[in-house]
């Protein structure tokens, strides 16, 4: 009997080897720590918990705190199920899509290859402006005439040429090291950030500080929505496969092993960062937490600084989605002169529109939002559920299975709404800065 992953005929491309894609390692090598490095650094990066006291901020202490805490819960079930499908048929899906496409056919391959170059591209959108935004802030810090200062374009211009230079590496496995110094950089962000959060709480008055929602009853709703994807992209990790197959066996158990580690500092930093931040600014935080500080001003240097170092690896992870296609369609399989000649040229086209649309376009918080929308919510909040259910890997007490068959369909559909609530609120919140900034609005 055929598998569902030969079932479907040509409606997708046809799996490279052995399960296997163009610029994805077919052994894995990396232990579970790798693996944790990786994870950490494609989901807890400042880009995204540096917002998250303003999504709190949006909904409310008790709509806040529930929503992150949910966001949690399923993405951390979501990964480990993800996780549980490797080989899930007997054949190696060394990709989201080739996952997909083995348990959904054709329709589940063009899924995911769409929602995951949305979220590939606008995540790397987003940090490459957040990346930017701490490179000025440093910068000002020791520059403070108010002649020949340089933008925030000048900025995102230098964080794209050094990533132009890191894409040359040829896979995630080639990363692990740079990713682990960006792991650290992430404890560093979250400690450093975190300490100055509270320090400028107790400074500040605290009977001026209110956590009340902002605006009328149209802007509040709107902002709760946009909060929402805020939140969903706090989470997103939509290459868990492409990591796990550079994991050497055990695979499954030491994928368990680095997402579990992974997720204990992401709940450590996440909640601690959210509620501090808005515990001390209240309802005037800002979208990027970094913006609100104060003081001490070499803690606020330094927390930027880790910002960039942690953003430049997750970036590159985000980059390999969309590299895998153009060396799948230009055939660039060895590592020949002609085909380093090849990869230099697509990283270039990638980078340079990449970093046109940041410099063009420097909304950070819309696109971190509609980005966790469009991108993140279909493939780590709905799609895992949908597949749980298709691949019939459910427990054998009738309770039980009851249980995750009602779970998964709630969360499927409740996060559908979810995502679509989001984008009509960052496709407003983006409208509107676009009337009130022109583009290379040096912010």
């Amino acid at each position: 009997m055929s598998s569902p992953a030969t079932a479907g005929g040509g409606g997708a491309p046809e799996d490279q080897g052995a399960g296997g894609e163009v610029g994805v390692e077919q052994g894995g090598r990396g232990t579970w720590r790798h693996a944790a490095f990786h994870v950490a650094t494609t989901i807890a990066t400042p880009a995204a918990y540096a917002p998250l006291p303003f999504a709190v901020a949006s909904l409310g202490w008790p709509l806040g705190v529930c929503s992150l805490v949910v966001g949690t819960l399923v993405t951390w079930c979501s990964s480990l199920v993800v996780a549980s499908l490797w080989q899930w048929n007997g054949e190696k899906h060394t990709s989201y899509r080739l996952l997909a496409k083995s348990i959904f056919g054709p329709w589940g391959y063009w899924y995911v290859s769409v929602f995951q170059q949305v979220a590939s591209v606008g995540n790397n959108i987003a940090i490459q402006i957040a990346a930017g935004s701490s490179l000025k802030a440093v910068y000002k810090h020791y520059h403070t005439a108010a002649d020949s200062a340089m933008t925030l374009q000048q900025f995102i211009i230098l964080f794209g040429a050094f990533e132009l230079l890191l894409s040359q590496l040829p896979d995630i496995h080639s990363l692990r090291w740079v990713n682990a110094i960006c792991t650290a950089s992430t404890v560093g962000f979250a400690g450093t950030t975190i300490g100055v959060t509270i320090c400028d709480g107790y400074r500040n008055d605290r009977k001026e500080v209110s956590y009340s929602l902002q605006g009328n009853t149209a802007t509040k709703i709107f902002r709760a929505f946009n909060a929402l994807g805020t939140i969903a992209f706090s989470f997103g990790d939509a290459m868990l496969p492409e990591i796990q197959s550079t994991v050497r066996e055990p695979v499954r158990a030491n994928m368990y092993k680095g997402v579990s580690a992974a997720y204990t500092i992401i709940v450590m930093s996440y909640w601690t960062l959210a509620f501090s931040g808005y515990w001390a600014f209240g309802s005037q935080v800002q979208p990027y937490i970094l913006s609100s500080l104060t003081a001490p001003r070499w803690a606020i240097v330094m927390a930027n600084l880790f910002a960039v170092i942690q953003i430049a690896g997750c970036f590159q992870i985000y980059c390999r989605p969309t590299f895998a296609h153009f060396e799948e369609r230009l055939h660039a399989k060895n590592r020949s002169c002609r085909s380093c000649l090849w990869r230099l040229m697509h990283t270039s086209a990638y980078m340079t529109v990449i970093t046109l649309v940041s410099a063009a376009m420097p909304f950070f918080g819309d696109f971190v939002s509609i980005c966790g929308a469009v991108g993140f919510t279909p493939l780590d909040f709905v799609l895992p559920g949908l597949a749980l259910l298709k691949t019939s890997k459910l427990p054998d007490n009738l309770g039980s299975q009851y249980t995750v068959k009602v779970l998964s369909v709630a969360v499927a559909i409740l996060f559908s709404i979810i995502g679509v609530l989001a984008c009509i609120g960052a496709i407003r919140s983006i409208t509107l800065d676009v009337r009130t900034y022109k583009f290379f609005h040096d912010i």
